[in-house]
């Protein structure tokens, strides 16, 4: 494959514009860019997650691979009416969630982000996963937009917070318990 960036700006948004994958052109702001936006940020934050030195293999694994995914979706919101993320991207998230859900104690409590940095960044990445998945939503009610896409960010950022209580059960770190306070 050739360079496809051989050149980093363009200066094409300094009007405040942005090009689809479609050739399109449209508000840095729209719905659709807010969403792969917040799609591409909850991937920069499983980057940073990535970035640690102590994380165990099977978690690596399963983040990388995640990460190609979100990009696939990036890809599948900045080009109207292209379906990247199907059924069985969304089952693979479920079997990986099972598995890594498996060996957990249940919830008894409420559990506030915390514990190790991994463990916190996961739960600052599951926060913005949410968020993207908002914006799809609000994206749907006016675009045809993929169904499995919602339904591929929802199981992942159920994923994201129980990675976050492996991490910080396998690094020993106490997960920190909501208390109510009067």
């Amino acid at each position: 494959m050739g360079h496809r960036l051989s050149k980093i700006y363009t200066r094409t948004g300094d009007d405040g514009s942005t090009g689809l994958g479609s050739g399109d052109r449209v508000p840095k702001d729209s719905v659709r860019v807010e969403a792969y936006g917040a799609v591409d940020e909850t991937n920069s934050l499983i980057g940073v997650v990535l970035a640690s030195d102590d994380l165990p293999q099977d978690v690596e694994d399963c983040l990388t691979r995640i990460q190609h995914q979100l990009f696939d979706l990036g890809g599948e919101l900045s080009i109207p009416g292209t379906t990247i993320i199907t059924a069985a991207s969304v089952e693979g998230l479920e079997r990986t969630l099972d598995d890594f859900n498996a060996d957990l104690p249940p919830l008894k409590d409420f559990i506030l982000p915390g514990g190790t940095l991994e463990a916190a960044t996961c739960h600052v990445a599951r926060t913005v996963c949410r968020r993207a998945e908002r914006r799809i939503c609000t994206l749907a009610r006016d675009e045809d937009v993929n169904e499995n896409s919602v339904r591929y960010l929802n199981r992942l950022s159920d994923l994201l917070f129980v990675i976050a209580r492996v991490l910080n059960r396998r690094a020993g770190a106490a997960e920190p318990l909501w208390k109510h306070r009067q």
